[in-house]
């Protein structure tokens, strides 16, 4: 089973004016090489006209799979130091750019380690971080007689709700933990004394907030 990690929750966005370059981050959770490399691509077609749009993530939940870029700042001043936010941070699956343009004032190499990672610093102390962990998104399908029992419960239980659809039934689509799985499908089906019935069940990777 794959191990809990920790990540950002969505896109962020933070900036912040060093000697007159203007340094703009972006953080967001990419699960896998795919969308991080989609992720960098974007936020450096986003900003083009920058002077350089430097770039870190870790891209799986071991910590094997990172990446980084300087993007023509001298080498060892800003994607290093971006990802060693990233690592210090113990965060996974995720992908930070640091997009500066250029303001006219020489920051030196000291200068530009600290402006690239502490720009990476700020943005993902200030992100919203997500727990995300091995779940079972579960279908279940009940009556309208006993859909507001089934709406309290889902709503006190750990768990989440993804969606409540309402046809000639009442369908919850919820997420619970895999090892919660067996003991919280127990818990419901005595709960509505058997009047619920799990129509699916699929494993996926989801994200509670800490």
């Amino acid at each position: 089973m794959q191990k809990d990690y920790l990540s950002v929750s969505g896109e962020h966005i933070t900036e912040k004016v060093i000697e007159r370059s203007r340094f703009i981050t972006t953080s967001c959770y990419a699960q896998g090489e795919e969308q991080a490399k989609e992720f960098v691509a974007r936020i450096s077609k986003k900003y083009q006209d920058a002077t350089h749009n430097c770039y870190a993530y870790i891209a799986d939940s071991l910590g094997n799979f990172l990446r980084f870029s300087d993007d023509g700042e001298p080498s060892g001043t800003a994607g290093m130091p971006i990802l060693d936010v990233i690592k210090n941070k113990k965060l996974f699956c995720t992908a930070v750019v640091v997009t500066r343009y250029f303001g006219g004032i020489k920051l030196g190499a000291g200068g530009l380690v600290r402006a690239y990672s502490g720009c990476a610093a700020e943005n993902l102390q200030s992100a919203k971080k997500l727990l995300y962990t091995q779940c079972v998104r579960l279908v279940y399908v009940t009556d309208y007689a006993v859909s507001d029992v089934a709406s309290r419960y889902f709503s006190s239980a750990d768990c989440n709700v993804i969606n409540i659809e309402y046809s000639d039934k009442v369908t919850f689509t919820i997420a619970v933990k895999l090892i919660d799985f067996s003991a919280f499908n127990t818990s419901v089906t005595d709960r509505l004394n058997g009047k619920i019935t799990l129509v699916s069940q699929q494993e996926f990777i989801h994200g509670f907030e800490v």
